[in-house]
């Protein structure tokens, strides 16, 4: 298939449904919306809401009555809802959602960095990212990734999606903050002590907990230098893979720092989502991920412990 078309499409009709979405994620917030589903032990990982299934509905939905192309793609979703047959069992190409990133701080209330996502992937790639953070700022936040434009920053209801993100300025490789703050994640109850060792190491580790906001965001506009993540997900993760390789980055295992691609992911039974093996480094920075690499390379490449 054609990217160009496709992408073009994606880029044309998603940001209004995305933008939908995170409006029905904010109002459903007020209520209570937890719902049973998942058994990781993990509670950023097993925390499931309403929110999270009534909007990967309305997306795949979308995205069904939409261009298409759309129908070519696998769709990996990840909840279970939504017309999932309506789509391509098999295909090179597939749109990825994660129609709540952050449910444990968007089920508790403990923060607004929530957000609400889709990316177009390849086997070897990303090729297409949209990202809205419904409560930062005013009236939300956009982080849209293509080609080589990454763009971020305010919504503005009196405008359409597509003209807000074609108004934003571009991200200039050439005039970024320079940060050492790294997120980390996915190391079960060690989380604080990895980040601790991250600041150790000479960067500033940040849990979830610790971390004000969402990731892309912070990352597209360098607040963020990157990431290092034990087996993340392939619904979210791949959004920063493609910021840091747009600005001149990468993504790497730290095992053998070779660059990340979705040949090799595997199903975590216990969470019911498709994962990256092993500990994953994400930075714009050659520097940070030769840092994270040496920290992290004998770590435990085994999510669970037996």
């Amino acid at each position: 298939m054609d990217l160009n078309p496709l992408i073009a499409a994606l880029a044309s009709e998603l940001p209004s449904v995305v933008r939908w979405s995170g409006a029905v994620a904010k109002g459903l917030r007020q209520f209570n919306v937890a719902v049973e589903g998942k058994s990781s032990g993990s509670s950023n990982t097993d925390a499931l809401t309403l929110a999270d299934l009534t909007v990967q509905e309305l997306l795949v939905s979308a995205l069904r009555d939409g261009h298409p192309l759309f129908r070519a793609c696998r769709i990996e979703g990840e909840e279970d809802t939504g017309d999932l047959r309506r789509f391509a069992s098999e295909s090179e190409l597939a749109i990825a959602i994660d129609p709540i990133d952050g449910t444990r701080q968007y089920r508790d209330r403990t923060g607004d960095g929530y957000a609400v996502m889709v990316q177009l992937q390849s086997h070897k790639a990303v090729h297409y990212s949209l990202v809205y953070v419904p409560e930062s700022g005013p009236h939300g936040t956009w982080v849209e990734v293509r080609d080589t434009r990454i763009v971020c920053g305010p919504d503005n209801p009196d405008h359409t999606a597509r003209q807000v993100l074609d108004d934003l300025v571009p991200m200039d490789p050439r005039n970024r903050p320079r940060s050492n703050k790294i997120y980390l994640i996915g190391f079960q109850d060690q989380d604080p002590h990895k980040a601790q060792l991250v600041t150790e190491a000479g960067l500033e580790g940040f849990t979830s907990d610790t971390m004000d906001g969402s990731i892309y965001p912070l990352m597209a506009e360098g607040r963020f230098a990157g990431s290092l993540i034990h087996s993340p997900n392939i619904y979210d993760f791949p959004v920063s893979m493609q910021i840091a390789r747009v600005l001149g980055g990468d993504a790497v295992w730290v095992h053998d720092r070779s660059s990340v691609d979705f040949s090799f992911v595997w199903n975590d039974e216990k969470a019911n989502m498709l994962r990256f093996p092993g500990i994953i480094a994400c930075s714009e920075h050659a520097d940070v991920l030769d840092t994270l690499c040496e920290l992290a390379q004998d770590w435990s490449p085994v999510r669970y412990a037996p």
